[in-house]
C-alpha cells in the first residue's frame, strides 16, 4: 500500500507552503508573501507518533468572484498579473491533489476572518467526500485562537488554531492527521532512479514531464519562469522506480530577479545535485547558448550522468543531413560533454519521448559498471606503453598502480610518483581509454592521483 497522502488547500496566501515547510522539516516550498507563488502541486515526505505520510503543497483554489467580494479585516497583497495568467491551472493542480489525498487540510486566515472564497474552497471539498481538518494560521496569540471559531460555521468538522510560522497548534494537528490517515502496510522500497529536466527556461521542460507521465502533471505555458519549485514525481518504469525532478529555468546569473526567482535557481541547483541523471533540454530553434554551456558545467561539477535532449525538434526544417549537423554543433559547443548521447525529440508530438527513460536507465546502468584491478592496470600499462607519461624538469611521471575506488560516479585512483607530473592532457587521455574500452556512456569519470608515500 503506497503512503497515503495529506493536501493542503486553501485560498491564496493563507499559509500553505509555510505549513508544508514545517510538517516536512525543510524548505521545499518557496515562501512569500504574494499569492500564486505555489502553481504546481509540490510533494514531501513527513512522519508524526510513527505515521509515514506524503504531504502535498498546492496553488491557491481562487475564485475571482469571490475575491471581489471578500472584505478581510487584513488586506493580503493582490494577486499579480502574472497570477491572474494561471488560477485555472493552479485550480486544476489543486483539485487533483484533492482528488488524490486521503485526508485534506483546509487552511484559513484569523486575520482575514471567514471569507466568501474561504465558503467557496469549503463547498468543493464538502463535494469530495474525504476527511477535512480545518487549520486556522496565524493564530499565534490567545486572542487569535478565539477568533478561529469562527471557522466551524463552515460546517467541516474540527478546526485547529496554528502558526505556520511559529509552530503553534501544529502538533495537535499533526496528532489528528495520524489518526486520520490510513495506515500503510511497512514495505521495504526499492531505491528509486532520480532524473532531473534541466535547462533554460521555456525549452520545455513541464511538456516532457507531463508526456513522460501522460498527465498533466505540471502546468505548462508559453511564459517563461511557470514552475518555481522543484517537482518530485514518482513512477515506475520496467519494475524500475524512478522519481522524475521538474526545475524551475536556470537563467544566467546577471538575468535572476531577487525574491522568487533567485530562490527557484537555487532549488534547482539542488535537484542537479540530488539526480543520479540529467535530462538537459536544448531548444532546437537556439540550440547552444551561453547559458546551455553553465549549466552542463554545473552538471559536470555535481558528477551527474547527463542526456542532452535537443527539444521542439518538429519545428526544425529539416532533411537527411540535418540531425548529423545539429549532432556536430551541439558536440562544438559542449566539447566537454562529448561521451553524452544526444537525443532530438518533441516534447509536444511525443516524437522520440519514448526513448527517453529507457535511454536514462541505460545510462544510469554504465555508472555502476565496476572493472577489476586486474583489467585495469593492464589498461593503463597499455595505455603509457602507447603515450609515455609526461615529465618535468628532466623527471618523468610513473603509475605504479591503478584500483577503482567506487561507482556512483565511477572513481578511479592512480598511484604515481609525483601527483605534480599529472598534465590535464594525460589525464583526459587516460581517461579516454578507460571510456573506448569501457564505454560509461553519459556518465562523468573522476581520476584521482595519489603520490605512492601517501598511500
Amino acid at each position: 500500500m503506497p503512503q497515503p497522502i495529506v493536501a493542503l488547500v486553501g485560498r491564496p496566501n493563507v499559509g500553505k507552503s509555510t505549513l508544508f515547510n514545517r510538517i516536512v522539516g525543510q524548505r521545499r516550498a518557496i515562501v512569500e508573501d504574494v499569492p500564486g507563488t505555489t502553481r504546481d502541486r509540490l510533494y514531501g515526505d513527513a512522519e508524526w507518533n510513527g505515521i509515514s505520510f506524503t504531504v502535498v503543497d498546492t496553488g491557491g483554489l481562487e475564485i475571482l468572484e469571490s475575491q471581489k467580494q471578500r472584505k478581510p479585516q487584513h488586506q493580503p497583497e493582490p494577486l499579480s498579473t502574472a497570477s491572474v495568467g494561471f488560477i485555472e491551472e493552479i485550480r486544476a493542480q489543486a483539485e487533483i491533489a484533492i482528488a488524490e489525498a486521503d485526508v485534506i487540510v483546509m487552511l484559513v486566515d484569523v486575520l482575514d476572518g471567514l471569507t466568501p472564497a474561504d465558503e467557496d474552497v469549503a463547498e468543493v471539498l464538502r463535494r469530495s467526500n474525504k476527511p477535512v481538518l480545518v487549520a486556522a494560521n496565524k493564530a499565534d496569540n490567545p486572542a487569535r485562537q478565539q477568533e478561529a471559531y469562527e471557522f466551524y460555521t463552515l460546517g467541516l468538522g474540527e478546526v485547529y488554531p496554528v502558526s505556520s510560522i511559529h509552530g503553534l497548534g501544529v502538533g495537535d494537528l499533526l496528532d489528528e492527521i495520524a489518526r486520520s490517515v490510513p495506515v500503510a502496510e511497512e514495505e521495504e522500497a526499492p531505491e528509486a532512479l532520480k532524473i532531473a529536466l534541466v535547462g533554460r527556461p521555456n525549452v520545455g521542460k513541464s511538456s516532457l514531464l507531463n508526456k513522460l507521465l501522460g498527465q498533466e502533471r505540471a502546468i505548462v505555458s508559453e511564459i517563461p519562469g511557470t514552475t518555481r519549485d522543484t517537482v518530485d514525481t514518482y513512477l515506475t518504469w520496467e519494475d524500475q522506480p524512478v522519481l522524475l525532478i521538474d526545475t524551475a529555468g536556470i537563467r544566467r546569473r546577471g538575468r535572476i530577479e531577487r525574491g522568487i526567482e533567485k530562490y527557484s535557481v537555487l532549488r534547482a541547483m539542488k535537484a542537479i545535485g540530488r539526480a543520479d541523471v540529467v535530462l538537459h533540454l536544448l531548444d532546437a530553434q537556439d540550440l547552444v547558448t551561453a547559458q546551455d554551456a553553465h549549466i552542463a558545467g554545473y552538471v559536470l561539477e555535481e558528477k551527474c550522468s547527463v542526456i542532452v535532449l535537443v527539444n521542439k525538434w518538429d519545428m526544425i526544417e529539416r532533411d537527411t543531413y540535418t540531425m548529423d549537423a545539429y549532432t556536430k554543433q551541439v558536440r562544438a559547443n559542449l566539447q566537454f560533454l562529448d561521451y553524452v548521447p544526444i537525443l532530438f525529440i518533441s516534447a509536444l508530438t511525443g516524437q522520440r519521448v519514448n526513448q527517453v527513460l529507457p535511454l536514462a536507465l541505460e545510462v544510469y546502468q554504465e555508472r555502476l559498471v565496476r572493472i577489476p584491478t586486474g583489467e585495469l592496470n593492464r589498461l593503463v600499462e597499455d595505455a603509457t606503453i602507447r603515450h609515455a607519461p609526461p615529465h618535468k624538469a628532466g623527471k618523468r611521471l610513473r603509475i605504479y598502480y591503478a584500483t577503482q575506488a567506487s561507482v556512483d560516479p565511477p572513481t578511479f585512483v592512480f598511484f604515481v610518483n609525483d601527483r605534480r607530473l599529472v598534465h590535464f592532457s594525460y589525464q583526459r587521455y587516460l581517461e579516454n581509454q578507460i571510456r573506448r574500452r569501457y564505454g560509461y556512456m553519459g556518465t562523468p569519470l573522476r581520476l584521482v592521483f595519489r603520490t605512492r608515500a601517501q598511500e
